[in-house]
């Protein structure tokens, strides 16, 4: 195989180790495929920016009802991108924590972001006292932003990114625990799959060289699991609140989506990056 000049390594930013060591890891064929999810991440967290400042302009305004609405629209960008905005542990704890991860609960002083300013909307019904918590959650995002605009992405965590995100649907997120005031959960489930099926993407043309029957098999979990919850589609594009969803249909998610997750555990290893 013709060696990659490093000079387009450097160009593209996916120069993060030395060259001998990303060469032994990460075949020429990833090149391409990192830089185009780096644009993707990029225009979401465009959005992400965007909508946060929708959202907590409402906030601030006391606008209850618009901030509720905005709630979970402007949530899902963060979600397709978790594998990137966890690398920021820092800005992940203080855009995303849940109550759970604060031993003084919603009083807790560094419980901020969706999830505290989530609890005064839909559990208190109300925005008072949120101003600084939604200027906070702007300027996180912001940082969030201009982190990732300087940052390398690592191959390894990009392919493996695919499988975490399913996972934590899986293993986290069917139970209704991450939005557990708002019920908004099935936004975050799709935000969930689409960042998941984005990597696939990506990575569709060295996965149908090397196997074909792979890349079939992963494209009809997908499907299924698109198809499971196109069932709880409204009629302006959002979803139905997860507390309607009955305890068996909850349970009809885990199975496509576990398989789903195993199936996206292997790609590290199909490419080389375990």
């Amino acid at each position: 195989m013709k060696k990659t000049p490093l000079a387009l390594f450097l160009a593209l930013g996916l120069l993060h180790t030395p060259l001998s060591a990303f060469a032994a890891t990460a075949p020429l064929d990833l090149v391409a495929p990192i830089s185009d999810y780096k644009i993707y991440v990029t225009e979401q967290l465009d959005e992400l920016a965007s909508h946060t400042q929708q959202f907590t302009d409402a906030v601030k305004k006391g606008d209850l009802a618009t901030a509720k609405k905005l709630y979970a629209p402007t949530r899902v960008y963060y979600e397709s991108i978790e594998p990137i905005a966890e690398l920021f542990s820092d800005l992940d704890a203080s855009i995303d924590s849940r109550v759970d991860d604060h031993e003084q609960g919603v009083k807790a002083a560094d419980f901020t972001g969706f999830h505290r300013i989530e609890y005064s909307l839909f559990s208190e019904n109300s925005t008072h006292g949120l101003d600084q918590l939604a200027d906070g959650l702007n300027k996180d995002v912001k940082d969030l932003q201009n982190r990732v605009a300087g940052l390398t992405f690592p191959p390894e965590k990009v392919v493996g990114g695919a499988a975490a995100l399913m996972e934590e649907v899986a293993a986290t997120k069917v139970t209704g625990e991450e939005d557990r005031y708002s019920h908004t959960d099935l936004y975050d489930f799709q935000g969930n799959v689409d960042g998941a099926k984005k990597i696939v993407d990506l990575l569709r043309p060295y996965l149908e060289q090397n196997d074909s029957a792979f890349a079939a098999k992963v494209d009809k979990n997908f499907t299924t699991v698109n198809t499971i919850l196109a069932k709880y589609n409204t009629a302006d594009g959002g979803f139905e609140t997860y507390d309607k969803v009955k305890e068996n249909d909850r349970k009809a998610l885990i199975g496509p989506v576990n398989t789903l997750a195993e199936d996206l555990s292997t790609l590290r290893g199909k490419l080389g990056l375990n």
